[in-house]
C-alpha cells in the first residue's frame, strides 16, 4: 500500500484557501499512485488560541462546510483525512475526518486536546482500505499509551497522527526529540506503521496570538522504528512510500498488546488506588 502526507501551510479563517490547498494535494497524491493521504490537524478553519476565533471556524460535519468538501473532492482517486474545528451541539471537538471519493467514511476526535475549549474525543474508530486496517489518532495522542494500543489492539497495522506544530523557540529542540521518541514508542511497542503528518508555518500566526515555529519534520516509521521516509524541515512537500505489510518485523504480535494481558490485573488496581 502507498500511503502519504500533505505537509502544508494552513491560512487560519481562509476555509477555501485551505479547502484548495486540499485539491491540489489530491491531485498530486493521485500522479504518485497514493492510496492514502492525510492533511494537518484542524486545517480546514485553522487552529486558534481563542474559543471565539474557534466557533467562528468550526462546523458540524453534517453542515454545509464538509458537504462542500466531499463535492469538491469527489473526483480524486485516494482516501485522505483532514482535520477541522466540529461542532457537536454546544461543544467543540478537534477532529480528523475520512473521506473517499466524495464519500465520508468516518470521523475521528482528539481524545488529549491541548486547548481547553473542545472536549476530548473517547471513540476509537477502526478503518479499512483495500484489506488493510487503520486509525486515527491527533498530535497529543501520539504521546500517550491507550490510543495507539487500542486502535492496534483492534487490529490496525497503519496509525495517522496528523499535527498541528507550532511551538516556541525556547522549547523547539525538546519538541522536536520528545515527539520523535514517542512515535517510535508507539511504533515499536504496538508493530505498527506510524504516520506523523505535521504542518508548517510561515513566521507568527496570528490565531495562535504568539510566536512560534511549525516546522514540519513529518515522517513515517515502521514498525521498527525506523524512519522509512521524512520531509524536510519548515518545507511544503508531500511524502509518501509503499510499506510492506507482508514482511515480518521484530517482536512478534506487538509488545504493548502482550503487557496488556499479562499486567491488567495490577493496571486497573494501581488506577482504582490513583483514583481514590
Amino acid at each position: 500500500m502507498r500511503i502519504g502526507h500533505s505537509q502544508c501551510y494552513c491560512h487560519a479563517g481562509d476555509f477555501d484557501a485551505n479547502l484548495h490547498t486540499v485539491t491540489e494535494g489530491l491531485a498530486s497524491a493521485a500522479e504518485m499512485g497514493l492510496d492514502i493521504i492525510s492533511f494537518p490537524e484542524s486545517f480546514l478553519g485553522g487552529y486558534w488560541s481563542s474559543e471565539e476565533g474557534c466557533r467562528a471556524n468550526a462546523w458540524p460535519i453534517d453542515g454545509s462546510q464538509i458537504a462542500h468538501v466531499l463535492e469538491t473532492t469527489a473526483e480524486y482517486p485516494s482516501m485522505f483525512m483532514v482535520g477541522f474545528n466540529e461542532v457537536r451541539g454546544d461543544d467543540l471537538y478537534n477532529t480528523v475526518i475520512l473521506v473517499e471519493r466524495g464519500e465520508l467514511i468516518g470521523a475521528y476526535s482528539k481524545a488529549f486536546p491541548c486547548i481547553a475549549y473542545f472536549k476530548p474525543g473517547r471513540e476509537t474508530p477502526v478503518f479499512e482500505k483495500d484489506g488493510v486496517k487503520f486509525g486515527i489518532v491527533i498530535c497529543a495522542d501520539g504521546g500517550y499509551i491507550e490510543p495507539t494500543r487500542i486502535l492496534a489492539m483492534k487490529g490496525a497495522q497503519l496509525i495517522f497522527a496528523p499535527h498541528y506544530n507550532y511551538i516556541g523557540a525556547e522549547r523547539l529542540i525538546d519538541h522536536y526529540v520528545h515527539v520523535r521518541s514517542d512515535h517510535i514508542a508507539r511504533a515499536v511497542e504496538n508493530r505498527v506503521f506510524f504516520v506523523r503528518g505535521n504542518n508548517v508555518e510561515r513566521g507568527c500566526q496570528e490565531s495562535l496570538g504568539r510566536e512560534g515555529v511549525g516546522y514540519g519534520d513529518s515522517y513515517i516509521l515502521d514498525p521498527n522504528g525506523q524512519i522509512v521516509t521524512a520531509a524536510n524541515l519548515h518545507a511544503e512537500t508531500i511524502i509518501w512510500a509503499d510499506v510492506d505489510l507482508d514482511r515480518m518485523y521484530y517482536g512478534g504480535p506487538g509488545k504493548s498488546l502482550t503487557s496488556a494481558k499479562a499486567f491488567l490485573h495490577e493496571l486497573r488496581a494501581l488506577v482504582d488506588a490513583a483514583q481514590d
